[in-house]
């Protein structure tokens, strides 16, 4: 039995899914369901509204710019939520973080300053935690350096084991280099699979075709890191500018879940950024991603 792309087809920017018992819970970037959209599924296909994960902001920024959350589960009743909005002290885009007792929040985050502002490299976006099979907790997130028209950087630093802060140096892993990339790359996502690293992530201008998911190989959670090349998921006749993608292990499966346009409208139309799902295999330590198809024929 098959599904119909987009399974979410209200704007929904930047989705990333966590499975919890038998629920999934989906976040993405503020929209008119609040700061951080919040949906819950029970089989990642059919998706409800359920409301805003961050209602209250902290200190030290304000509404409009909360963009690309991430949670990840630390315990039955403890979340943790990553996700960028604007400093108002700097004007630069940050990264905070925040905690909740339930996967569907209220997420808080009282800090008074972000976690993460790499103010003379444009302001830090785009967080992406990461636990490898050691145990050890990360978080990946890139500079906004075309913010400024400097380079972009994909950044990696160990986390405390709470989460709420970084541990030891940060590392710099892959800036835009190849021509399908244009003047960034975004959007990371680490996936650990038979103790190799797998680095997605996206590149180009999120509001063009062109917009598309590249994949890395990398030595260790901090690099080297190889590209593979030209991208792994690009627009199709069904969908443009797919990306900002993350993997969801379902039963012997693998899934991207990420956002496209309507290809007939990207950047302009008015339904937004929708979430989609396409089935990611392996060929030893190649992936190979389904293009977007309105009309998938697996079903997770």
């Amino acid at each position: 039995m098959g599904f119909t792309n987009p399974v979410y087809g209200n704007n929904f920017a930047d989705p990333q899914v966590v499975a919890v018992d038998n629920v999934y819970y989906a976040f993405a970037t503020n929209g008119p369901l609040g700061n951080v959209q919040t949906l819950t599924s029970p089989d990642l296909v059919s998706w409800e509204p359920v409301g805003d994960a961050l209602p209250a902001l902290a200190p030290w920024t304000a509404p409009g710019r909360v963009w690309a959350p991430e949670v990840a589960a630390h315990a039955a009743d403890r979340y943790v939520m990553y996700y960028t909005s604007a400093d108002t002290a700097s004007g630069r885009q940050a990264i905070g973080v925040a905690v909740a007792s339930r996967p569907e929040g209220p997420y808080v985050d009282k800090s008074p300053s972000p976690l993460i502002n790499q103010v003379d490299e444009g302001g830090s976006i785009d967080a992406s935690p990461f636990q490898d099979s050691a145990g050890k907790r990360w978080l990946y997130w890139k500079d906004d350096g075309n913010a400024i028209g400097v380079d972009t950087w994909i950044y990696a630093s160990e986390l405390s084991a709470d989460g709420l802060t970084l541990v030891g140096p940060t590392h710099r892993l892959i800036k835009q280099t190849l021509p399908w990339e244009g003047n960034l790359v975004e959007a990371p996502y680490m996936v650990e699979r038979n103790g190799k690293f797998h680095l997605f992530y996206s590149a180009n201008a999120f509001d063009k075709a062109g917009y598309a998911v590249g994949h890395a190989l990398c030595e260790s959670p901090t690099g080297t890191c190889t590209k593979s090349g030209d991208p792994i998921l690009r627009t199709s006749p069904d969908a443009a500018g797919p990306g900002h993608n993350m993997v969801l292990h379902v039963a012997d499966s693998d899934w991207f879940v990420y956002h496209a346009w309507n290809p007939s409208a990207p950047g302009t139309d008015p339904t937004g950024r929708t979430m989609w799902l396409s089935e990611l295999t392996w060929t030893d330590d190649t992936p190979a991603v389904q293009p977007p198809l309105h009309n998938n024929p697996t079903h997770p």
